[in-house]
């Protein structure tokens, strides 16, 4: 395992993980995933650690709230979430993660009107 950080563009939001050297993403075609062009990486909660007070961060929730969108209050970027589909372990954007692990599989989710989108 190898430890990897990240974080938002303007630092007030960082967070470290450990993760594999090669991973699998998701690509996601919902409303919010498509317009951010969003690249999901499943990072375990047990293997996430947010290096920056959480108050740098406001959440956005829509349909039936599961999911927990959390953006810098600063510069306004999602550089992680509570997904719905996934709810033990954050959805990291593999763009906002410093020196990114290789993406071996890139598997494509139809998200529009399904369990993936709220």
């Amino acid at each position: 395992m190898t430890r990897y950080t990240g974080g938002c563009h303007c630092g007030e939001v960082q967070f470290s993980f450990t993760g594999d050297d090669t991973v699998e993403i998701w690509k996601c075609n919902c409303s919010v995933c498509a317009i951010t062009d969003y690249e999901h990486l499943f990072i375990p909660h047990e293997n996430f650690t947010l290096l920056t007070d959480a108050d740098n961060m406001s959440t956005y929730s829509f349909g039936t709230h599961s999911a927990k969108h959390y953006f810098c209050k600063t510069c306004g970027i999602k550089s992680f979430y509570q997904p719905r589909s996934h709810p033990e372990a954050y959805s990291v954007n593999l763009k906002c993660v410093t020196h990114p692990p290789r993406v071996g599989q890139v598997v494509e989710i139809d998200g529009k009107g399904s369990f993936f989108e709220a």
